[in-house]
């Protein structure tokens, strides 16, 4: 079996791609949210759309007329924005709650969805962990990086993938989307150590920052790996780099983050951050852009090469299917 070990993240830094460097450092915006195209009839959800880049993503959602669910922890911060946005473009996003740190949450979520909807023509997974300190972990006990940006998406996107199917079979073009929002962080690292995706010595022993490259990493695998499988029944699966923003000193105040925080000043906020999904996730000529890997702003880039690795993908795959093979249904009274 090949080995996928994971070099410093020194020696990693030092080879970045040229796709790596464009996104960092990318041209202003060709397209804006005011191409979009009009979303009447369309059913989306949005993982985290309560904050961020998901906010803004939801935000122009609803103001081209598409149906919104914005998946998210905390009803009561959620319906702040809810409230908001409907002030703001006059339609109203749905709320799901969505804890994507316990799968037992994701299941529940998925059959609160179904229970509502017969359609959903496009998934934008979203929502992620980034930067806890390093003691902190899922439900289940995995790394709680991991297990928020690949695990639970990955099942949520699973427990979907029916009704996603079923719209691609029925809706015009026979094309829906999941969106996987990823990182240029993942080129810092060439692989997954898959002895620190669940609590232990080794994974104690590396810096949160790493875990979480290595979790972008992962969402690229994903999403390149759910076009492989499902591609050929209308599933259009890709993954992207929003862009390098501001720092939200407030969700993570530890002293780095602070520190990187004076750059604010300098660098795009969650406006610019949502639009290479927003184009991704609603242009016709999004429908093409299954396995790609897009950059921003709204322009398709190149993932480091060891995410396309079909054998990776596989193992990574298989790995996911363990873990929840064994979900139980959410209790519910009655």
């Amino acid at each position: 079996m090949q080995s996928y070990a994971v070099p410093s993240l020194a020696s990693s830094a030092l080879h970045v791609s040229p796709s790596g460097w464009s996104s960092m450092f990318p041209p202003p915006p060709k397209w804006s949210t005011e191409e979009m195209p009009d979303l009447a009839g369309k059913v989306v959800i949005v993982t985290g759309g309560n904050d961020g880049i998901g906010k803004e993503t939801v935000k122009a959602l609803l103001a081209h007329n598409a149906k919104v669910y914005m998946a998210s922890r905390n009803q009561v911060k959620a319906q702040v924005v809810i409230d908001e946005l409907k002030r703001e473009t006059g339609r109203e996003a749905i709320f799901l709650r969505l804890d994507l740190a316990s799968l037992q949450a994701v299941r529940a979520a998925a059959q609160e969805f179904l229970s509502k909807e017969t359609e959903l023509h496009v998934l934008f997974n979203n929502a992620g962990s980034i930067y806890p300190p390093v003691g902190d972990v899922t439900e289940e006990g995995y790394d709680l990086q991991f297990g928020t940006n690949v695990l639970g998406h990955y099942y949520f996107t699973k427990l979907l993938l029916p009704i996603l199917l079923k719209t691609a079979r029925v809706s015009a073009g026979g094309k829906v989307r999941v969106v996987h929002v990823a990182s240029v962080g993942h080129e810092f690292v060439d692989g997954i150590d898959f002895e620190t995706l669940k609590d232990g010595p080794k994974r104690r022993r590396w810096h949160t920052t790493k875990l979480y490259f290595q979790s972008k990493f992962g969402n690229v695998v994903v999403a390149d790996e759910f076009h492989r499988r499902y591609a050929d029944q209308g599933l259009v699966s890709l993954s992207l780099h929003p862009g390098n923003l501001k720092f939200d000193t407030k969700r993570h105040p530890s002293w780095p983050i602070k520190l990187l925080g004076l750059l604010n000043p300098l660098i795009p906020g969650p406006k610019m951050g949502a639009l290479t999904q927003l184009w991704a996730g609603t242009t016709p000529e999004g429908t093409d852009l299954g396995g790609k890997y897009c950059i921003p702003y709204a322009r398709v880039g190149q993932a480091k090469k060891e995410t396309d690795d079909p054998e990776l993908g596989k193992k990574l795959w298989e790995w996911l299917e363990e873990q929840i093979k064994d979900v139980e249904p959410p209790y519910t009274e009655g």
